[in-house]
């Protein structure tokens, strides 16, 4: 199966995309793990990407559509493979769409996992990590035994920048800027299963198998 898999930061798409390609036995294509890959290899588009990313700067569409180009031509995804971290724009989306042509393939499903606002800014936030050792907890689903203090080592917990709730506002922003047309588009190309993600693990599992015409309940 041919896969896009999208959803807000903080929905759990990368815990769902984890379990999908072992059940699925086919790949897992993020946009990071790709870049690392083609600069590690050393490729053409790799040093390309890699002069844009040491920058500082967006690695521009056509260079990125060329590494997917180059990745979902690789024999371990001749059964299919799970797009995830791209398409990111509707500009993006229309390229994807003129590459699956060219190359003769179609996509079978585009999952978007759902999260209210309110929830996403909990999870987000919630995230807590040691300075000593980097063990990570979560206020909510995964709490230290005694505040701040890692059960591991003893270590101070502390609260990356990243994770802060203004931070995290701005990161929604730009996915609901950004990312979220694409609900709207492959909604208007008939490829688009909505999926409630708050709710737990293996709950959203089975929702997601539904939408795949798989029974993992």
């Amino acid at each position: 199966m041919r896969i896009v898999l999208l959803g807000p930061p903080g929905a759990g798409k990368g815990t769902q995309a984890d379990i999908l390609v072992k059940k699925l036995l086919v790949p897992h294509i993020s946009t990071g793990d790709m870049f690392r890959a083609a600069i590690s290899h050393d490729t053409e588009l790799g040093r390309e990407a890699k002069s844009y990313m040491d920058k500082g700067q967006l690695v521009p569409d056509e260079v990125t559509v060329g590494i997917i180009r180059d990745r979902i031509s690789q024999s371990d995804c001749r059964e299919g493979f799970l797009l995830d971290g791209f398409p990111r724009t509707l500009a993006q989306a229309e390229a994807l769409a003129g590459l699956l042509e060219e190359m003769n393939i179609s996509l079978d499903a585009v999952i978007n996992i759902s999260v209210p606002l309110d929830r996403l800014i909990d999870r987000l936030t919630g995230r807590r990590m040691c300075r000593k050792c980097g063990t990570i907890y979560h206020l909510l689903y995964n709490a230290p035994e005694v505040e701040n203090i890692c059960d591991a080592c003893g270590g101070d917990l502390f609260q990356r920048d990243d994770d802060k709730e203004e931070t995290v506002k701005s990161r929604l922003d730009v996915y609901s800027a950004q990312t979220a047309p694409l609900i709207d588009y492959y909604r208007e190309a008939g490829l688009l299963h909505d999926v409630n993600g708050d709710q737990p693990i293996n709950a959203v599992l089975a929702e997601l198998g539904a939408a795949l015409g798989q029974n993992w309940s």
